[in-house]
């Protein structure tokens, strides 16, 4: 087949950073470039130009500066990013999640229907913890889902979906849950390798029921064994939109001198999974180290500068898949992963209409990172 036909069949490459993913974006530009080096049509730049200035009283447009026909356009997006201000009325107001995904919504209105294929990378779901209905609630993840469908959205990338179930909102449009896998075992492999090279030594737990899916694909992939913890909560009493949690009830093996590795999709206040991390003790774990998709901590990270010092919580290892703050990333027991390239990878491979199954399940990958240093020992 003809160069130039096949280039224009898979579309040109254009990736759109939303307000706050500037420094993703950049990452992601950078491996693809490394991918793309010494090829003739070697492009400057796969960043295509937007923006989405505010008028005084809050309300915003969409402007793309770069034309996107026969693009094959992914758009990157951080809904959780409250380091972004906008002015309304003279004060700065923090964006929330909804002000990110009405500037998502513009961005898809100004292509006004000329790109050739649009995909949208959402690392955290927009109110993916609202994704199904218990009394008479709102069900906006599955409303969001349909609504970026209607709108010509192709494809949905998204990671580590806190119920990967939302996605029957959308039957017939793309949709695909990627896990940090991989990088989590890599990251913690460079932190200390006896912890995966020992799998008699070390365990997986799931802190509650609802992550023992994922930790059993870390605890199959390692050959380690699981334990979990159960939730009991008092569903007599809703304390901010929640029922409190009593106790955490440990199902599992014998813990006394293993090193524990703790894996779920978020930190968000962090009372939970510190509560964990003291019953690991209570059972005399060596060492807790927590794997978390997304490390939101919306009360601060002083709790767990408390929890590290008297030796409950040993190291949290947490994605660059949205906005960390300072804090968070001057603290001594915090371990970034890094997605850029994997972003990239996918991205990259979409676009050439090629399967990403072996990047979704990246078993073989795990294998050679841990026979790698195992050869170093």
């Amino acid at each position: 087949m003809d160069s130039t036909i096949e280039s224009y069949n898979l579309g040109r490459l254009g990736v759109i950073g939303m307000k706050g993913c500037e420094e993703m974006t950049q990452k992601i530009n950078a491996h693809l470039h490394k991918f793309n080096e010494g090829k003739d049509d070697e492009i400057e730049s796969f960043i295509l130009p937007s923006n989405c200035p505010r008028f005084g009283t809050g309300e915003a447009k969409a402007m793309i500066m770069h034309s996107i026909r026969t693009h094959d356009i992914y758009i990157v997006m951080d809904a959780f990013n409250y380091s972004v201000t906008y002015n309304m009325y003279g004060k700065d107001h923090p964006m929330s999640p909804d002000d990110h995904y009405q500037d998502l919504k513009r961005i898809i209105s100004a292509m006004g229907g000329k790109a050739k294929r649009i995909t949208v990378i959402m690392p955290m779901l927009y109110e993916g913890r609202q994704h199904k209905r218990i009394a008479r609630e709102s069900l906006d993840c599955a409303m969001m889902l349909q609504e970026l469908s209607n709108m010509g959205v192709d494809n949905i990338i998204t990671f580590d979906a806190h119920d990967p179930r939302v996605q029957n909102a959308i039957p017939l449009g793309g949709f695909e849950n990627v896990q940090p896998t991989y990088q989590m075992i890599k990251a913690c492999m460079k932190y200390d390798p006896s912890i995966m090279l020992n799998p008699d030594n070390t365990m997986i737990i799931s802190p509650d029921e609802g992550a023992v899916g994922r930790c059993m694909y870390y605890s199959s992939v390692l050959g380690t064994n699981l334990g979990m913890f159960y939730k009991r909560r008092d569903y007599s009493i809703v304390i901010d939109g929640k029922n409190p949690i009593v106790a955490h009830e440990y199902l599992g093996n014998d813990l006394e001198g293993k090193d524990v590795i703790v894996v779920d999709d978020m930190i968000a206040s962090g009372d939970s999974m510190i509560d964990v991390a003291k019953e690991l003790k209570k059972r005399k774990a060596r060492r807790v180290l927590v794997f978390a998709t997304f490390g939101l901590f919306t009360e601060g990270v002083k709790k767990f500068d408390k929890a590290y010092e008297d030796g409950i919580i040993d190291a949290i290892f947490t994605t660059n898949l949205i906005y960390r703050q300072p804090e968070l990333l001057a603290s001594p027991w915090y371990h970034e992963v890094d997605m850029s390239k994997y972003i990239a990878l996918i991205i990259q491979t979409l676009n050439k209409e090629k399967s990403i199954s072996e990047l979704l399940t990246p078993i073989s990958r795990i294998e050679k990172i841990i026979e790698k240093y195992r050869n170093m020992q």
